[in-house]
């Protein structure tokens, strides 16, 4: 819908003109499709996501900002909402707790606060959640931070 797209080319204007304001979260419009944008976000610090670079993709439906844009990593990530194949994320705002004031900057900002604060209550990776659960912090940010390593960071050449 046209309302859509003046929101989308309003948000793609703020991001061009905020690049400098967030240095985490690079935010990225399709040149041929303002419905398909990719993000980059760092990893928090102080988390076992520290120093990984991780990509997200991002699929708006066409009733934006009435329904929220559908994201996943694509990086490969351990964090119990984050579905390990698919890269689906559990995040309320992604569902039914959206607000049309959300944009697609504060929805990066949402899930790095999410990286930082894991839920292991609504687990997408069991796995992951079972650790957190279970009390086994240790164990979960070893696995975080060796699939960070792995899959998050460029490669020392």
């Amino acid at each position: 819908t046209e309302a859509s797209r003046a929101r989308l080319f309003k948000e793609y204007k703020e991001v061009q003109r905020e690049k400098s304001a967030d240095p985490d979260i690079q935010l990225i419009c399709d040149d041929s499709n303002i419905f398909k944008w990719t993000a980059v976000i760092k990893g928090p610090s102080e988390t076992p996501f520290e120093g990984g670079v991780f990509q997200l993709a991002f699929s708006i439906p066409e009733q934006y900002p009435l329904l929220p844009p559908q994201v996943r990593f694509i990086t490969k990530i351990f964090h119990p909402n984050v579905h390990f194949k698919t890269g689906e994320i559990c995040l309320d705002i992604l569902k039914n707790a959206w607000s049309p004031a959300w944009t697609l900057q504060s929805v990066c900002r949402a899930i790095i606060a999410l990286m930082a604060h894991p839920e292991a209550d609504s687990p997408l990776n069991c796995d992951s959640g079972n650790l957190l659960r279970s009390g086994d912090i240790r164990g979960y940010q070893s696995m975080a931070r060796m699939y960070t390593r792995l899959a998050a960071m460029p490669k020392k050449e």
